[in-house]
C-alpha cells in the first residue's frame, strides 16, 4: 500500500502531528509497534507548558479537553534536604502555566481525535529502503510493506528512522533513574505522603536524588536518581525487587526515613531507566522525504520539556506542511531550520538543570533556581 505521509510511532509527538494534519484535511498514517493503545502503561504525570505543549494542543483543537484532565494542585513544588527539612515550597498558583496531567489520558484524547484507520497497531518497523524522489519503502516485522512520500521518525530514543539522516547514536548520560510507586499512600504510606505533599517533591544532593510526585488516587510516583556508571546499574538484578530496592536505598543511608521509604516500600517492581542523550547541537543535512521529531531528533536529559517539545515539534511540522502545499522539501527545510535552533537551546538548558539538581551545590542550587523563578513572576 501507499500512504503520502507515514509517521513511525504513536507517542504524543507523532499523534499531535497526525491530529493537526487531520484538522487541516491532510491524511497521514501512524505505524505503531505496540498491538493496541492498552498494550503497556504510559507512564506518570506530565507538566504541560503554556509556551509549547499547550500551544500544540490548541493547534490540535484539544486544549479544552486537555484542561479537563488537569490534576488539581499538581503544580505545587517542594524541595527537601536529606534530613527531610523543607528548603523551598510553592503551592499550585492556579495559573495553568504548567498543569499536571496523566500521560496516558493525554494520549487517549489524541487517539480518540483521529479517524479509526489512522493508527496501524502491531506494525513494528523492520527495515527502510530509500527509493527515488524522496520516496521510501517500509517493511514491517509481520512482512507487510508500505511506501510513502514523507517518512517521519517519531519513534523515540532508539529511532529506526534516524539512521537515514544522521549517524549519531544515543550515549549514556552518566546517570540512571529507578522508578517506584507507592499506592494508597495517605493510608498505607502516610509519612511518605506527607513529605511529598500535593504536587512534586525534590530531595536532591550531589550525584543523587529522590524525586516524586503525587498522582490521582493517592499514588506516589518516584524517580530515584544516581550518578553511577552504566555497568554498575546494570549489575543490579531489578527482577529481585527486595534486593534491588535495598541496594539502591543503601546509596541514601542516613536520609530521612520517609524519603528512603519511597524506595524501600515500593508496591511495584522497580524499573531501571538509564538516561541517554544525543549531542546538544544534533542536526542533519536535508534528506529528501524524511525528518524526525521528539526524542528521535533531540534526546536530552529530563527537564520537564521532553513531551512538550515532541508535541510542539509535531504541531510545527504540520504547520510547515500546510504552509507549503505540494512542496514537501520546502516544508521540511523550514521545519528543520527552526527545530535545530529550539532543540539546541532546550538541550543546553536540560544539561544545566541536571547540574542544578545533582551538582556540587545541590540542593541549594535548586532552591535558588525555584526562588528566582518565583521572583520573576
Amino acid at each position: 500500500m501507499h500512504t503520502p505521509i507515514a509517521i513511525i510511532g504513536a507517542g504524543l509527538g507523532g499523534l499531535v502531528l497526525a491530529r493537526v494534519l487531520h484538522v487541516h484535511g491532510i491524511a497521514a498514517t501512524v505505524y505503531e509497534a505496540e498491538t493496541s493503545a492498552l498494550a503497556r502503561g504510559q507512564g506518570g504525570m506530565l507538566d504541560i507548558h503554556d509556551f509549547n505543549g499547550q500551544l500544540a494542543l490548541k493547534a490540535a483543537g484539544l486544549h479544552d479537553a486537555f484542561i479537563g484532565l488537569v490534576f488539581p494542585g499538581g503544580q505545587a513544588t517542594r524541595v527537601l534536604d536529606r534530613d527531610g527539612r523543607v528548603l523551598f515550597e510553592a503551592p499550585d498558583d492556579g495559573s495553568g502555566g504548567r498543569p499536571e496531567v496523566r500521560r496516558g489520558e493525554l494520549r487517549r484524547i489524541l487517539l480518540e481525535s483521529l479517524p479509526a484507520d489512522t493508527i496501524r497497531w502491531g506494525h513494528k518497523l523492520a527495515s527502510i529502503a530509500s527509493q527515488d524522489h524522496g520516496r521510501h519503502e517500509l517493511t514491517f516485522a509481520d512482512g507487510s510493506t508500505a511506501t510513502t512520500d514523507l517518512l517521519v521518525g517519531a519513534d523515540g530514543a532508539w529511532s529506526k528512522v534516524r539512521p537515514l539522516v544522521s549517524a549519531m547514536k544515543p550515549v549514556y548520560a552518566g546517570i540512571s533513574y529507578v522508578e517506584t510507586h507507592l499506592h494508597d499512600s495517605d493510608v498505607r504510606h502516610a509519612p511518605s505522603a506527607e513529605v511529598v505533599g500535593g504536587g512534586s517533591l525534590f530531595a536532591v544532593a550531589p550525584g543523587k536524588g529522590i524525586m516524586a510526585h503525587r498522582e490521582p488516587g493517592g499514588v506516589l510516583h518516584t524517580y530515584v536518581s544516581l550518578s553511577r556508571p552504566e555497568a554498575w546499574m546494570a549489575a543490579i538484578d531489578f527482577a529481585d525487587a527486595k534486593t534491588a530496592l535495598a541496594r539502591i536505598a543503601n546509596e541514601f543511608e542516613g536520609w530521612a526515613p520517609a524519603l528512603r521509604a519511597l524506595i524501600t516500600d515500593s508496591d511495584t517492581t522497580p524499573v531501571l531507566r538509564p538516561l541517554y542523550t544525543l549531542p546538544q547541537d544534533h542536526r542533519w543535512n536535508r534528506t529528501a522525504g524524511v525528518t524526525l521529531l521528539g526524542d528521535a531528533a533531540h534526546l536530552m536529559p529530563p527537564s520537564g520539556e521532553g513531551a512538550n517539545l515532541a508535541m510542539y515539534d509535531g504541531a510545527q511540522l504540520a504547520h510547515a506542511l500546510v504552509a507549503h502545499p505540494g512542496d514537501v522539501e520546502a516544508a521540511l527545510a523550514a521545519y528543520e531550520e527552526e527545530l535545530f535552533i529550539r532543540s539546541a537551546a532546550a538541550a543546553a538548558e536540560a544539561d544545566e538543570v541536571q547540574g542544578i539538581l545533582f551538582g556540587a551545590d545541590s540542593p541549594h542550587s535548586l532552591t535558588d533556581m525555584f526562588s528566582n523563578t518565583e521572583e520573576a513572576r
